[in-house]
């Protein structure tokens, strides 16, 4: 579990294929800010542009790790095939404070960048979204982009699924990776959990919910 609040900025310097054919994932070598990995041991998950992954490598002292990420990971997230910089959050603690919202580190589908620019202090983000997640995003409500918590100031609907506009603050774009983006840019959406257990509730055939008797 995550929070969508960005702990670092990091880059995957190397990306390595673990076989020959399309089945086969990559391998990624992340380098972190200084002290980022100070806490963190093999095994442990932290999220890369929004999508959760096991740490496989460990090297402390240099500021790396690494993490294998399947070929189904790879067709359904965006920003994870090439060296660049990269979001990274580490999981969430049960004592730490949730700074954002609920976010479960598992990408929902692929968002692309049809607006990003600067809008007075501000900077005004705009993506479109796919029509399978259209029906989740409402004003002021939260959505994940590339891993970093983030409201929704306005939805239009389209042809295709729907536009959304987010503005972000100066600090936002200064300590995430989110500054990279331009025009076309493709990011990784998370909708918000809540939107997704409503929506199943909703269309749920009351016949079969029902809590079964002891």
């Amino acid at each position: 579990m995550f929070t969508g609040i960005i702990t670092g900025v990091g880059r995957i310097a190397a990306v390595h294929a673990l076989g020959s054919s399309a089945n086969h994932g990559k391998r990624l070598t992340i380098e972190c800010p200084p002290a980022f990995l100070d806490d963190v041991g093999l095994g442990d998950s932290i999220a890369l542009n929004g999508a959760c992954m096991t740490v496989t490598a460990l090297d402390v002292a240099g500021q790396q790790f690494c993490v294998d990420i399947s070929a189904e990971s790879l067709d359904k997230t965006a920003g994870l095939n090439a060296t660049g910089s990269i979001n990274l959050e580490k999981a969430l603690r049960a004592n730490d404070r949730l700074g954002g919202h609920r976010v479960s580190g598992h990408v929902d589908g692929i968002g692309t960048v049809t607006h990003f620019a600067q809008l007075g202090e501000s900077w005004q983000l705009r993506v479109l979204v796919p029509k399978t997640l259209a029906k989740y995003l409402a004003y002021k409500g939260s959505i994940t982009v590339n891993g970093v918590s983030l409201t929704v100031n306005r939805v239009q609907d389209t042809e295709d699924g729907c536009e959304m506009s987010i503005n972000l603050i100066p600090h936002t774009v200064q300590n995430t990776a989110l500054n990279t983006l331009q025009t076309g840019s493709v990011v990784n959406l998370e909708i918000d959990l809540i939107a997704r257990y409503v929506e199943r509730m909703l269309n749920a055939d009351p016949q079969q919910t029902h809590l079964a008797a002891p």
